[in-house]
C-alpha cells in the first residue's frame, strides 16, 4: 500500500508541474509584451521597457520559469499588477464563497441522483426510467450557461420571483445567509452535476442489480427495500467516490460559468475578470489551483477506492 500511495503522489507531483510548464508556456505566448499589457496601450515603449527589465520580463522563458516555479515552491502565486494584489491575497479572498458554493452543489448533487440512478435501475425500461433518461441526458449535454440563462428566464424575468444576479456579499456563508439570491446558482451548478452522476449511478446499479448476492438476498424473502439499503446502495456507490474526485474539473469550469453568468464574487469571477483584462498572473494562479486540486481530487478517489479494493493497487 506504502509503494502505492509513493507512486501515485510522484505522478501527481509530475502532472501539476507538467500543467505548470505548459501552462506558463502558453500564456508567455499570448500575452504579447507582458509589460504593454499590464501598463496598457497609453504607456511609452520606454516605460515598457524599464517595467520589463524591473519584473524580469526581458529575460529569457527558461529563466522565468525557473523564476516563477521557485516562488510556487515559497508558496509564491505571483502579483496581480492590474489589481495591485498578491495573487494569494485575491485567492484567499474568493476562495471561501466558491468553495461553499462547490460543497453544496455537490452534496446536493450525490443526495439528488444517488436514489435516482437507483430507481432507474430498478424501474429499467418503464415509463419513469425512460423519461428521467431523456431529462438527464438533456441536462448533461446542455451547456452550464444555457442552463443558466433559462433558470433566469423562467424564475426571474418570467414568474419574477427570484434574483438574477447572486448576492454580492462578501461574506463566505452567504449561501445560508441570503439563500433566495443564491438559489438559481446553486440550482444551475447542481442540475450539471446531477446529470452525470445519476447516469453513472444508474449504471452501477443495474451491474450491481445482476450480481448472485442480489438473487440469494431476495430468495432469504427479505423486501426490495431491504435489499437495496443494506446490500446494492453499498456496493453500487462505490464507484462513485471515484467519479466525484474527477468532478472537481466540472465543478470548476462550471463556477466559472455560474459566476460569470450571474456575476458571483468568487474565484471563477475572478479568472472571467482577468481573462478579460489580460490579468496573466492571476490566469496562471487560477490554472495551478485548478490543476492542483483536480490531481488531489482523483488522487484521494483513488486512495479510497484501493483501500476497499485491493486489487486496484496492481495499476
Amino acid at each position: 500500500m506504502i509503494q502505492y500511495v509513493l507512486r501515485r503522489l510522484a505522478t501527481s507531483v509530475i502532472v501539476i508541474l507538467g500543467v505548470s510548464v505548459i501552462t506558463f508556456v502558453l500564456l508567455h505566448g499570448m500575452a504579447g509584451s507582458p509589460g504593454r499589457a499590464i501598463l496598457g496601450v497609453q504607456a511609452s515603449p520606454g516605460a515598457v521597457a524599464a517595467f520589463e527589465h524591473e519584473h524580469g520580463y526581458d529575460r529569457s522563458i527558461v529563466v522565468q520559469y525557473l523564476s516563477y516555479l521557485g516562488q510556487l515552491l515559497h508558496g509564491d502565486l505571483g502579483y496581480s499588477y492590474k489589481l495591485n494584489q498578491s495573487v494569494n491575497a485575491l485567492v484567499a479572498e474568493n476562495a471561501g464563497r466558491t468553495a461553499l458554493l462547490s460543497a453544496v452543489a455537490l452534496i446536493l448533487a450525490i443526495g439528488i441522483a444517488v436514489p435516482l440512478g437507483v430507481f432507474q435501475a430498478v424501474k429499467r425500461g418503464g415509463v419513469g426510467d425512460t423519461v428521467l433518461t431523456t431529462l438527464t441526458f438533456v441536462a448533461y449535454s446542455m451547456p452550464v450557461f444555457l442552463l443558466a440563462m433559462l433558470l433566469i428566464q423562467v424564475f426571474a424575468m418570467g414568474l419574477g420571483v427570484l434574483p438574477a444576479q447572486a448576492s454580492q456579499s462578501s461574506s463566505a456563508l452567504v449561501i445560508f445567509t441570503d439563500p433566495r439570491a443564491m438559489l438559481l446558482p446553486v440550482l444551475t451548478l447542481t442540475g450539471v452535476t446531477v446529470a452525470l452522476f445519476s447516469r453513472y449511478q444508474r449504471s452501477a446499479a443495474l451491474d450491481q442489480l445482476a450480481q448472485d448476492y442480489i438473487t440469494v438476498a431476495r430468495s432469504k424473502g427479505l423486501s426490495m427495500r431491504m435489499v437495496l439499503t443494506r446490500h446494492l446502495l453499498r456496493n453500487a456507490c462505490a464507484p462513485l467516490v471515484t467519479l466525484i474526485g474527477m468532478s472537481i474539473p466540472l465543478l470548476l469550469a462550471g463556477n466559472l460559468v455560474v459566476e460569470s453568468v450571474f456575476n458571483y464574487p468568487g474565484l471563477g469571477l475572478l479568472f472571467f475578470n482577468a481573462l478579460n483584462n489580460q490579468d496573466y498572473p492571476v490566469l496562471l494562479g487560477y490554472t495551478l489551483i485548478a490543476a492542483t486540486l483536480t490531481v488531489l481530487g482523483n488522487l484521494v478517489a483513488d486512495l479510497l477506492v484501493a483501500v476497499t479494493d485491493p486489487r486496484t493497487r496492481r495499476a
